[in-house]
């Protein structure tokens, strides 16, 4: 006894019990698949051959997992064009395996009406809270981590030494000028400092020893 049927544009000649791979379907691991695009039927009394398909029949079937078929080597290639192309691709697959063949509303394999399989049930999982220790319990649901940072005193923030000596000087500046009634300190420096006279240079007193000496001798 056996089927031919029809999914994803491909003809699959099936038996019951039968494991089959078939192009990626949208259904779950463990869930019932309905192939209705029966082509024939053949049985040990009798052949159903459909035209295209066979009236009142489908194939079940239970899909057990999705994968990826073998690894393909599609290689393109032109002569005298230096023109090599090289691509590997693997087919996304379900695996099937063949539960009944259905004809006329009846199975084949029992003779009864078939019977839909109940889809497993999902288990939820119950996040369970952790118990809560003697500290929590003793100071009211508050943790370790929150009873050291409260205790915990705040340390301020260390300044760098540059910044520490910028605004020792701006202070020390600005108690100066509050001081001189609003000078600057270039300023006091230049009244502070008494006028030097220029030295003059060796030579020119000399020469000027010499002339005095011959303006002297010529009187």
């Amino acid at each position: 006894m056996f089927a031919v049927i029809k999914s994803g544009g491909r003809q699959y000649k099936v038996s019951v019990g039968q494991t089959l791979e078939v192009n990626s379907l949208p259904v779950e691991a463990g869930e019932q698949v309905k192939f209705e695009e029966v082509l024939l039927i053949s049985d040990a009394n009798n052949s159903m051959i459909g035209t295209p398909l066979v009236d009142n029949a489908m194939v079940l079937a239970t899909a057990t997992r999705h994968g990826r078929g073998k690894k393909l080597i599609v290689f393109k290639y032109k002569s005298k064009k230096r023109y090599r192309h090289r691509r590997g691709h693997r087919q996304e697959l379900t695996f099937l395996t063949i539960d009944d063949i259905v004809a006329d509303g009846k199975s084949l394999v029992t003779g009864e009406a078939p019977r839909a399989k109940k889809a497993p049930a999902v288990v939820e999982e119950i996040e369970t809270l952790p118990e809560p220790t003697e500290l929590e319990a003793a100071t009211g649901g508050v943790s370790e981590a929150e009873i050291e940072t409260e205790a915990a005193p705040e340390v301020e923030e260390k300044t760098s030494r540059r910044r520490r000596r910028a605004k020792a000087e701006d202070t020390e500046s600005e108690t100066l000028e509050a001081a001189t009634g609003g000078v600057s300190e270039a300023e006091v420096e230049t009244e502070a400092t008494p006028e030097v006279e220029e030295k003059k240079p060796r030579r020119r007193r000399r020469a000027k020893a010499e002339d005095t000496e011959s303006e002297t001798e010529g009187k």
